[in-house]
């Protein structure tokens, strides 16, 4: 059940939100925290007497954010798994991009998925994969329409703690969506095209155009608005800045010098993620043979979309526009080439690597790509300070893993799974963690405590909460 926050809650709610936006015609945009306007510890265990605690919130009275990052397919595990354990690990080849950030996540070993395991089901593990790395729930095994799955931990923690932010959740995504149809062996593409589930039968259908995801960030109305505003600054050429200057230039006479600064490099951000979008579009549109199937904001480069959408998540973040969201970066099975470094062939079918060490190798650079975009996201998040003085990385708890675990061989026991950033310092992080035989749903339920989800005794197929975290 939803939690509406009491009238308290309202109140001090409103009382933070009279500057978080700069408003001008068809547009909205959520500002980061700036010290001048928001008080620092205005929900911390500090707070006045009588005032409300609101869910998803540090001790310090910071926005706590929550994401989950999937990327499809496994990981070579040779490349992947560090070695020492506790704080005394070495990261693997495949980890080496996150050496700058290494104090800052934990790398789990031995977490499971059970439910996706084969069972009387048979094939179709790429679908059980992703249609229950959040769930938890064993999917029901059809090709059609009557697909039944579970509520995901996103979607839990959005229930209850969504209303206190512009955005209940977002869900992003660089893959197709095929809601229709069945994809592997039996399973219904709904599976496979969705992490989050706000019901057994409604899947959270993710964003994958980038055009569209910085409309619903920044413009205002709903989407057939929000389209006809698009269309008139584009007839315009101009920018989506342009709307909001007046509104800009008196909130920065409000602020003090560090907050005006840090005003000036958001709408730099921006307005360098606009201009990233318009010219992805003119690239596409000025294509000899464009792609008819794919959104003209979508970067040819795939290294490009995933940043773009990353820094739109980041965004998405700093202005506390959301603290929960999900980031399919591609689904199980994805059989996407990785041409750009040098990998023509089929990411899936490289996966069924017989033990072939070319192969092992190709797909350990694949693997490595995946794990640098993540470390790019996390450098960004941990080198930007929140209103509480720490990074928003600090004050963050970030999963990023897979279903699967050994592609080759459809395993899915010891995911390869980290967790980024410190939970407001609830988390202990810069570790190498074994947790054997433990379910993930272990590990959701002590993010949920830690996020102010009430009343989950069990979460899926946990057994307990994951206690070493």
């Amino acid at each position: 059940m939803i939690q509406k926050p009491t009238k308290s809650a309202e109140t001090t709610f409103t009382m933070m939100n009279r500057r978080r936006f700069l408003r001008g015609l068809g547009v909205c945009m959520a500002l980061p925290a700036l010290e001048s306007i928001a008080p620092r510890r205005l929900f911390g265990a500090d707070a006045p007497a009588g005032a409300e605690v609101l869910h998803a919130t540090t001790a310090t009275g910071a926005p706590l954010r929550t994401a989950f990052v999937y990327f499809p397919n496994g990981a070579i595990p040779a490349s992947w798994l560090p070695s020492g354990e506790g704080k005394d690990y070495t990261l693997n080849k495949t980890m080496e991009p996150l050496a700058k950030v290494k104090d800052k996540i934990q790398v789990f070993g031995g977490l499971t998925d059970l439910s996706a395991t084969p069972g009387a089901d048979g094939g179709g593990d790429h679908a059980r994969a992703n249609g229950t790395f959040l769930t938890g729930v064993r999917i029901k095994k059809t090709g059609g329409n009557d697909f039944h799955a579970g509520v995901s931990a996103d979607q839990i923690m959005a229930q209850q703690i969504g209303m206190i932010t512009p955005f209940r959740s977002l869900e992003l995504s660089c893959d197709i969506v095929q809601n229709f149809g069945a994809c592997d062996t039996g399973y219904a593409c709904v599976y496979q095209h969705n992490l989050a589930w706000s019901s057994p039968t409604t899947p959270m259908t993710p964003e994958v155009n980038p055009r569209l995801l910085f409309e619903r960030l920044f413009g205002a109305g709903p989407r057939s608005e929000r389209k006809q505003n698009l269309a008139l600054r584009q007839e315009q050429q101009r920018s989506i800045l342009d709307y909001v200057l007046n509104d800009s230039h008196a909130l920065a006479g409000e602020l003090a010098g560090r907050d005006r600064d840090k005003l000036d490099q958001y709408l730099t951000s921006v307005r360098d993620i606009e201009q990233r979008i318009q010219r992805s579009e003119k690239s596409r549109a000025g294509a000899k043979e464009p792609d008819a199937d794919t959104p003209a904001g979508i970067p040819e480069s795939f290294t490009q979309y995933v940043r773009l959408m990353y820094d739109m998540l980041f965004l998405a973040f700093q202005t506390d526009s959301t603290r929960v969201a999900t980031f399919m970066i591609a689904g199980d099975g994805s059989n996407r080439d990785f041409a750009e470094i040098g990998i023509p062939e089929g990411h899936h079918s490289l996966s069924h690597h017989r033990n072939i060490p070319e192969t092992i190798k190709k797909v350990a650079a694949i693997d490595l790509w995946y794990a640098t975009q993540f470390a790019y996201f996390l450098e960004k998040m941990e080198n930007t300070k929140d209103v509480d003085g720490n990074s928003l990385l600090h004050n963050s708890m970030i999963v990023y893993g897979s279903g699967n675990s050994d592609g080759n061989r459809h395993t899915h026991v010891d995911l390869p799974i980290i967790l980024a950033g410190a939970g407001g310092g609830t988390l202990t992080p810069g570790r190498f963690v074994k947790q054997p035989d433990a379910p993930m749903s272990n590990l959701y339920l002590s993010m949920m405590d830690r996020i102010g989800v009430k009343g989950m005794d069990r979460f899926g197929d946990s057994t307990a909460r994951l206690a070493n975290i």
